[in-house]
């Protein structure tokens, strides 16, 4: 959890920080979904920011995450849809839906970012994250 929260924090500041160089000069804010890993999460987003994590510090986010109950706003549903659609990809080899949303992480110069595919050294894939690279 900790891992995939530190790639997600570092993926969301430096989308923010391509932004801003762009002139488009914004912060942001990760909203999750609420969770027992609440209080670990919001402190790692402040050590993060002051102490840094394995690629830098973060820099453009507002504040620490916000945990919201998804049942009641329908964007942490549309996030879940996201991240079953890309369970369904990766687990099961169902690109369906998938395939639908791949054009819409962030990328730049052809290279996507917005998506990391974590597997065994050495294994094989040719999902769009591992082709590019």
């Amino acid at each position: 959890m900790e891992y995939a929260f530190e790639q997600l924090c570092n993926r969301f500041d430096r989308m923010l920080l391509r932004l801003h160089r762009t002139g488009d000069t914004q912060r942001g804010l990760i909203i999750l979904d609420k969770s027992t890993y609440e209080t670990s999460l919001q402190g790692l987003t402040k050590e993060f920011r002051i102490d840094g994590h394995r690629w830098g510090r973060i820099s453009n986010m507002a504040d620490v995450p916000l945990f919201v109950d998804s049942m009641a706003t329908r964007m942490t549903q549309l996030a879940d849809m996201v991240a079953f659609s890309i369970r369904r990809r990766y687990e099961r080899g169902d690109s369906t839906y998938f395939d639908v949303i791949k054009n819409a992480f962030d990328a730049e110069g052809g290279v996507m970012h917005g998506l990391v595919h974590y597997k065994p050294k050495g294994a094989l894939c040719d999902c769009p994250v591992c082709s590019q690279h």
